[in-house]
């Protein structure tokens, strides 16, 4: 069955989350993500929402993490501090995030692009929870288009913190030990980092991809786990939840990857 870039990069992240384990998402493609793990290999999956909505059983997709669906059936409709509360607490296993810019440590930009901080080029919406979530949620899902103006050797600002420097940095830095970036997806390829550098390299290569093509598409060096492997496709039936009870209203899937 053919697919899109969008619906690869969703299975791509739904097949990251275990089953019993907790994630905190927001709307888009990190909530398709998740819908999918519990309809197909993780039903016990737990999804928090910013708002407040703790283990619902979301039975369309939301259009903001306040939306009355993200409290459907919830085992808690609480609040912001909670959620973040059980970040900071140890009790969130993944989260997802993007943005404008990461660098090789994937440390993300989503504040300001060029120029000064007073006055950019242009000015992003800024950290929200990112900053929080990457910073005390156990394991980060990094999702964005692969081009070699988003992934940067230096970021025009720090907003979320990856592993900073490299080795010890996060620790170094008061946070979590064994917290951090995880995996990478984008439209080209899956990236995890190398343990001894903490810096990124490439996992993955999604079906007709090249190294090359993803080599090119970066602003920095990057190397290659060996062996490369290639990323599974979407299943027949993967599509097929995701087309009629994921998001049968195409909010998500009639996306472009950005």
């Amino acid at each position: 069955m053919p697919y899109t870039s969008m619906e690869l990069m969703i299975c791509c992240a739904a097949r990251e989350l275990e089953d019993g384990k907790t994630v905190a998402v927001g709307t888009g493609l990190p909530c398709a993500a998740a819908m999918l793990a519990q309809r197909t290999h993780a039903p016990n999956l737990v999804v928090m929402f910013e708002a407040g909505g703790v283990a619902p059983l979301l039975p369309t997709m939301p259009v903001s993490v306040g939306d009355s669906t993200t409290f459907h059936k919830a085992v808690m409709a609480t609040s912001m501090a909670d959620v973040m509360q059980f970040c900071q607490r140890g009790m969130v296993d993944y989260t997802f995030l993007s943005g404008a810019q990461i660098d090789p440590y994937g440390n993300l930009n989503s504040t300001m692009i060029g120029g000064e901080y007073r006055k950019p080029k242009v000015r992003l919406p800024g950290s929200g929870g990112a900053n929080d979530l990457a910073s005390f949620c156990w394991r980060t899902l990094i999702v964005m288009k692969h081009d070699a103006k988003k992934f940067v050797e230096k970021l025009d600002f720090l907003t979320t913190p990856g592993y900073l420097t490299g080795p010890a940095a996060r620790e170094s830095a008061g946070l979590p030990a064994g917290t951090g970036p995880y995996r990478v997806i984008t439209d080209l390829c899956v990236l995890d980092f190398a343990p001894d550098t903490m810096r990124m390299r490439v996992r993955s290569l999604h079906p007709g991809r090249t190294l090359e093509q993803v080599r090119a598409a970066t602003g920095f060096e990057l190397k290659a786990c060996d062996p490369l492997l290639t990323t599974a496709e979407p299943t027949d039936a993967e599509l097929t939840l995701l087309r009629t009870e994921v998001d049968p209203g195409r909010y998500i899937l009639g996306r472009a990857v950005s």
